[in-house]
């Protein structure tokens, strides 16, 4: 019996819809896939669960590319299916279920005339529903189903209905919605039950495998990394990469179109503000447009730009939507790539001249709720500068500009600022700018600009009983100290710090727990000029506050200097080992954490060149040298001068150039006042060269001459002393040495050999074994064998003599003869240096070198930045000990890396 709102035909399949019409085919056929169309594999297994559970959800955006994925699907099943694409206009109930049905009667689903059809289309009565779920729940096989575009079902009496017969239908039916928002349904319930299968936007994304095939159906050859850009910007949307490829197609230069295609002049526009931004209320379309001026968003920062209270209800519906507006977590939000550079360019035409304020808004609001990098950005975006560099320096955060961390971001952020724009914080960060760049009249002027400035400030701060500028005037300190360093000015730079240390008490203390780089780098500074005044346990103590202090990405870069600064302390204490070990922990700091390079001032290279020179691996010293001077420091300072300049004219004193070392010793240090240590390592190798003309006398008077009282030039005027025949002289220099001395084995090696050799000329050949076995044990924990070297010949059959002979085998000479396999062992010079094991990355880098790829392509073929890359590079060169790309694939392929 037909009840009331249902009718029957004569014939089994009903001619016509509720109102009438006949039923549009277009609406019940599979859609039909183009051409260019990519069927991936992974999609269509995951598909294929839909076989094994009731319902199925193929949840994405608009052009996501659901559609033609469930096409392709149902196309490749072996029995029909009853496909339905849904249509906003349906009038309701009666409506859809009229249609649905005429889909299944259209796949071959044998319904039975009787189970009737609606005759009105807002309604439908629950009888023929019930008989429709029994029937098909009495199927052998399972029916399936695709509403495809569901989501324009709006109405949730269709939702309950459809739920409804799911569920009475039993195993009798697979039904697939395909969505562009969460359908109506109770899909909490199938999940808890297990019976769903879904499909979401980020699974629907292309890969950059999948995006390069896709070109290449377009007729587009592209490479993987071209794909890869692509993908990252349209975050694999489908429509959006097919509407690429048919615009770079008609391009006479596809790559560089894919590369540089301005989004706002393409289809793909037209397709997002037709298909997305028009379909919106005028409230959620204003706050789109506002919003696209933000890389990332939170609900309460869109309400601060539109001025309205109703951002989280339209985000959370934007996002259910999957209307390009991605949920990030922790109630953050971005738009799509694409998506927000057609909104900033609409936004412009829509509202011109808004933008600017709307950045002003979002640096106010970013800046009170601590978000510090983003509300410079946005201050900058917006043209106040005043507002930016009050931001940075009253957050405490200058340091920044020094720490590499970000100092590339905000150097390039700050050489925008409009030369116009005059407040203390600006004339400090412009300090900073061309301190960072050793431009010290540039610096040191705006610098007291800031600083009168701030004298001011604080004079009518006390006036008001105001606090005064703590944090601008604790910046300008460090500044203060920067300088100093790099004027070579201790006094100044003790002062500066001592201030430094009384203000922190006025300045909040968690700014100085969030911005430990700004303590690190004034203790940095301190260290390195009490480093160059000659006072080395003060400065240890200082750089050593700083290498063990905070760990962490912010510091990297002062731990890496004073690391540098106190391997360059040991080496000139005579402590090889720990000179070496320091040295190489402050190359690791930088490449632990891929900071740009050049970092810090680069002592620690030279400290390893000097090392290598004792050593007498002179081609090990000759690579640090030439990494030292590639890679071009930003700041250099009188240490980081005075320890190149030694560290050459050494290396080329061992190489018997005695000429060319007496011109690298002078390297023309500015400094303000000069440093006992500098002066004496100079006055060692023009000794030296001396020595080696044999001018003895001249030798002696010029070590003589140095101020201070330093063991390796007392030892170094010994030698001079024996070598001018006064043998006692040269003894009582080194029985003046003081026991407390923290000289090492570089220093206490060289004062034995020239005991010895007092021995060997009075003719006392017991206390020269002695003492050349004391050398030699001393001498062999830390491979020092230039002391060796520059002993003399006397020495040579010295060492011949057992059992000297086996304390000098094997790393200081030869081996004895023995079995052919033993013999002929490399001399120090020719051993190669040791090759510290290459990461993974590393590896990979240098894979790359070897098929002669450029930085960029290597940065392109690995999705990693140029810095990083050049980070990597320089690690690898100094781990095979070479300075240029094609020694290092020849270094690599020799100790069959490749």
């Amino acid at each position: 019996m037909v009840r009331s709102g249902e009718r029957v035909t004569g014939s089994a399949v009903p001619g016509a819809d509720p109102q009438g019409d006949p039923f549009l085919p277009t609406r019940l056929a599979v859609p039909a896939r183009p051409a260019t169309f990519l069927r991936r594999r992974r999609l269509l297994d995951h598909l294929d669960q839909a076989l094994d559970t009731p319902l199925t959800v193929v949840n994405g955006a608009a052009g996501a590319g659901k559609t033609l994925l469930a096409a392709d699907w149902a196309g490749r099943r072996d029995r029909p299916v009853a496909w339905l694409t849904t249509e906003a206009g349906d009038q309701g109930p009666g409506m859809f279920w009229a249609y649905l049905l005429q889909a299944l009667r259209a796949a071959d689903v044998p319904l039975p005339p009787g189970i009737g059809c609606p005759a009105d289309a807002g309604r439908v009565d629950r009888t023929l529903l019930t008989r429709l779920a029994t029937e098909l729940g009495a199927l052998e096989r399972p029916v399936i189903v695709v509403l495809d575009e569901y989501d324009r079902v709006t109405d949730p009496e269709i939702a309950d209905q459809l739920e409804f017969v799911l569920h009475h239908a039993a195993s009798g039916v697979r039904l697939i919605l395909v969505t562009r928002t969460e359908p109506l349904l109770p899909l909490h319930r199938h999940r808890t039950a297990g019976d769903i299968t879904e499909i979401r936007n980020a699974e629907l994304a292309f890969t950059p495998e999948e995006a390069a095939v896709l070109l290449d159906l377009h007729g587009l050859r592209l490479p993987v990394p071209v794909a890869q850009a692509l993908v990252e910007r349209t975050r694999g949307w489908a429509a959006g990469l097919r509407l690429c490829a048919l615009a770079a197609r008609e391009t006479p230069d596809p790559e560089t179109y894919l590369k540089r295609f301005e989004a706002e002049r393409t289809a793909v526009a037209d397709f997002l503000l037709a298909e997305v931004l028009e379909r919106q209320t005028p409230e959620t379309q204003d706050l789109l447009l506002r919003v696209s001026v933000l890389e990332r968003f939170r609900p309460e920062l869109a309400d601060a730009l539109t001025g309205r209270a109703d951002a989280e209800a339209i985000l959370t519906a934007l996002h259910r939507g999957n209307a390009f507006v991605e949920d990030l977590g922790h109630a953050w939000y971005r738009l799509h790539p694409l998506f927000g550079e057609i909104l900033r360019a609409h936004l412009r035409m829509r509202h011109p001249g808004l933008e600017p304020e709307l950045h002003r808004r979002a640096a106010q609001w970013l800046r009170r709720s601590g978000m510090l990098a983003e509300a410079l950005g946005h201050g900058a975006a917006a043209g106040d500068w005043e507002f930016t560099a009050g931001a940075l320096v009253d957050d405490l955060a200058i340091g920044q500009l020094f720490t590499g961390l970000r100092s590339d971001d905000l150097t390039d952020l700050f050489s925008r600022m409009d030369p116009e724009a005059t407040s203390p914080a600006t004339d400090l960060v412009r300090a900073a700018r061309e301190l960072s760049r050793c431009e010290l009249d540039r610096g040191l002027t705006h610098l007291r600009h800031a600083e009168r400035s701030l004298a001011g400030e604080e004079d009518r701060a006390e006036a008001r009983d105001e606090p005064g500028p703590a944090a601008a005037r604790l910046s300008a300190l460090l500044l203060e100290t920067l300088a100093a360093r790099l004027t070579g000015s201790p006094d100044r730079a003790e002062q500066a710090a001592g201030t430094a240390e009384r203000l922190r008490d006025q300045v909040p203390a968690d700014l100085l727990d969030r911005h430990p780089e700004l303590t690190a780098l004034l203790l940095a500074h301190l260290g390195s000029t009490r480093l160059w005044a000659g006072h080395l346990e003060e400065a240890r103590a200082a750089l050593s506050l700083v290498a063990e202090g905070t760990d962490g990405v912010s510091t990297a870069l002062p731990r890496e200097d004073s690391l540098g600064r106190l391997a360059l302390i040991d080496y000139l204490d005579g402590w090889l080992g720990r000179a070496e070990r320091k040295a190489t922990a402050a190359l690791t700091v930088a490449e632990r954490y891929s900071l740009p390079q050049p970092s810090g001032f680069g002592v620690a290279r030279l400290v390893l060149a000097a090392v290598a020179v004792d050593r007498g691996e002179l081609r090990l010293a000759r690579a640090h040298l030439d990494a030292a001077a590639e890679a071009r420091p930003a700041m250099r300072d009188p240490v980081t001068e005075a320890g190149r300049a030694l560290a050459t004219a050494r290396l080329l004193l061992a190489r018997g150039d005695t000429r060319a070392a007496l011109a690298a010793a002078e390297p023309g240090v500015t400094a303000d006042v000069a440093s006992p240590w500098a002066q004496g390592h100079t006055a060692l190798v023009a000794s030296a060269a001396h020595l080696a003309r044999g001018r003895p006398e001249a030798a002696a008077e010029l070590l003589h001459a140095v101020p201070g009282h330093q063991p390796v030039c007392a030892v170094g005027e010994a030698r001079a002393r024996l070598a001018a025949g006064t043998p006692l002289a040269a003894l009582e220099l080194l029985d003046g040495l003081r026991p407390e001395s923290p000289a090492g084995p570089a220093v206490t090696v060289r004062a034995l050999l020239v005991r010895a050799e007092a021995a060997h000329a009075m003719g006392d050949p017991a206390a020269v074994r002695r003492l050349v076995a004391q050398a030699l044990h001393e001498a062999r924990r830390e491979r020092l064998r230039r002391p060796f070297a520059e002993a003399g010949g006397w020495l040579r059959p010295v060492l011949d003599t057992a059992p000297l002979r086996g304390l000098a085998a094997g790393w200081l000479t030869p081996e004895p003869a023995g079995p052919p396999a033993r013999t002929g062992s490399p001399r120090p010079e020719d051993r190669p240096p040791v090759v510290e094991e290459l990461s993974g990355r590393e590896r990979d880098v240098l894979r790359r070198l070897d098929r002669m790829m450029s930085t960029e392509e290597i940065a392109a073929d690995l999705c990693l930045s140029v810095n990083t890359v050049k980070t990597h590079l320089k690690s690898v060169f100094r781990k095979l000990a070479v300075n240029r790309r094609n020694d290092a694939v020849r270094r690599a392929r020799e100790l069959r890396l490749l």
